[in-house]
């Protein structure tokens, strides 16, 4: 993993207030814990960091130059407005070379698994200790042409080396299934609503179906009865 150097400020103004005056300067806000040390809050360059954050994904590591001084820094959190989907704070705890970290790290599938199948990922993440300069990602799965029936499990994975898997080897990651047909969809929907007690309401093709039968029954008991008369 590349480490994105970046030059950070210290600041002593907190609350929502300086938080607001910070990102209207283009800047974020954020806080950098660990090593038993107090939190070390900075402000960090708006465009510069958003991008480092693109680059390094989920698990972005920084090399923040904290009043001269670079102190790496491996991304924990990142809040992000839900409407102008800025960045609005960040939290990174501090790391050094060599040292192990635990991470969540995306699983990335590719390839087209065999016609006529669904592959479900189970679990988007799986969880690794890794040295914090070598943190991976992603971890790419292929699919390429498994069959129905197929199941790829977190103990199957290869995993960069260095890692170590931190969750049960039988963690069910990704699942291959046989595509099933419409029929088969609407008949296990229905099994379903009918165990939960729900009854349907009879659509307006079916309900048009149901009254032409009935006319048609009508008409048939009328024509029966007019033979009836005339004999």
């Amino acid at each position: 993993m590349a480490t994105e150097k970046i030059t950070a400020e210290t600041r002593n103004e907190f609350g929502k207030g300086a938080a607001r005056r910070i990102r209207r300067d283009d800047k974020i806000p954020a806080v950098l814990y660990g090593h038993g040390n107090d939190p070390v809050h900075v402000t960090l360059p708006g465009h510069d960091t958003m991008m480092a954050l693109k680059h390094g994904g989920s698990n972005a590591l920084l090399e923040l130059q904290i009043d001269g001084k670079p102190q790496l820094a491996l991304t924990k959190a990142v809040q992000i407005d839900p409407i102008r989907r800025v960045i609005e704070h960040i939290d990174f705890v501090a790391v050094r070379r060599g040292e192990k970290v635990t991470v969540d790290v995306p699983v990335h599938v590719v390839g087209d698994a065999a016609s006529e199948t669904v592959v479900v990922t189970e679990n988007t993440t799986v969880q690794i200790e890794a040295e914090a300069t070598h943190i991976p990602e992603n971890i790419e799965i292929s699919i390429e042409g498994l069959e129905a029936g197929t199941q790829i499990l977190a103990g199957q994975l290869e995993l960069p080396e260095g890692s170590t898997l931190l969750v049960d080897p039988e963690t069910l990651i990704v699942n291959i299934r046989e595509q099933q047909s419409e029929q088969a969809l609407e008949a296990e929907l229905e099994e379903a609503e009918a165990e939960a007690g729900i009854e349907r309401e009879e659509s307006d093709e079916a309900a048009a179906e149901s009254a032409e039968g009935g006319e048609s029954a009508e008409g048939g008991e009328a024509a029966a009865e007019g033979d009836a008369a005339s004999e």
